[in-house]
């Protein structure tokens, strides 16, 4: 078992930065990867950010790259989500998420919201 905990979300104008954060417990030898996924209000949860447990490859979708940066604390068992220039776009819920080896199941934490107005 692995759990993850989010933190950091909140209200920002367009242009503004956030920092979202995610803990990680348990069985953390079995994480592949670690990342983010959001889900905004009628929309379908889609993919936004990964990053390599052990390595440090980072994976971006194209809406976010060049705005927002993944990196990973592992004496601190943290995933961090810088995000710069913010546009209303990414007004969601943000969820980070676990990911391990051999059966790839993701354990996600409880979501944190990023909202971005003016």
């Amino acid at each position: 078992q692995v759990q993850v905990v989010e933190s950091g979300g909140g209200l920002v104008p367009p242009g503004g930065t956030l920092r979202l954060s995610c803990t990680a417990s348990g069985r953390l030898e079995r994480l592949a990867r670690m990342g983010w996924h959001r889900q905004a209000p009628g929309k379908e949860r889609e993919f936004v950010a990964a990053i390599g447990w052990s390595g440090d490859m980072t994976y971006y979708v194209d809406s976010v790259k060049g705005r927002f940066a993944i990196s990973r604390d592992k004496a601190k068992n943290t995933v961090y989500l810088q995000m710069n220039s913010l546009k209303p776009e990414d007004t969601a819920l943000y969820y980070c998420y676990g990911e391990t080896f051999v059966t790839n199941r993701h354990y996600w934490g409880q979501g944190t919201q990023v909202t971005v107005s003016s």
